[in-house]
């Protein structure tokens, strides 16, 4: 497993979104754009890190960066946790992790000793320009939203 980098310019992708609507990469151009990668939604771990998202979202606005998940669940399965969860931002579906490959976010996990390959906890932060300005791959999930909003207070100052 090898994420991009910083300085790269992100994979160009069309996904699903929680809705069935097809979400086109492109679209993105002309924003940041957080991507953040997470296992699966509606488990403890991703339902925290997406709430913690949801309830900083207007300090996102702030900065100018979109939110959109990432993960290979269902379309049908990110509507239901879209909306017991109340979240305000898109999330795709990555059934074949396709993107998630092209971001190099796919790989061998090991859970309870058991080895088997899924996505990496891994956040991009996009530029404008469809270039990735930030990798965030040193968080928990209970303090993520923290990492990357730190990160942007401090661009904000330079």
């Amino acid at each position: 497993m090898k994420p991009l980098k910083a300085g790269e310019n992100i994979p160009q992708f069309s996904l699903p979104d929680q809705d069935g609507e097809v979400i086109n990469s492109k679209e993105f151009k002309g924003q940041r754009v957080l991507i953040y990668f997470y296992p699966k939604a509606m488990t403890p771990g991703c339902t925290l890190q997406a709430c913690n998202l949801r309830d900083n979202f207007d300090d996102f606005k702030k900065f100018e960066v979109a939110v959109v998940g990432i993960s290979t669940d269902k379309p049908e399965k990110l509507s239901r946790f879209v909306e017991k969860e109340l979240l305000n931002f898109i999330l795709l579906s990555d059934e074949e992790h396709k993107v998630a490959q092209a971001f190099g976010v796919w790989g061998t996990k090991e859970f309870m000793g058991k080895t088997y390959d899924g996505i990496h906890r891994i956040s991009f932060l996009v530029d404008k320009k469809g270039k990735i300005e930030h990798v965030f791959d040193d968080f928990k999930t209970s303090n993520h939203h923290e990492i990357v909003l730190n990160y942007l207070k401090n661009q904000q100052k330079q």
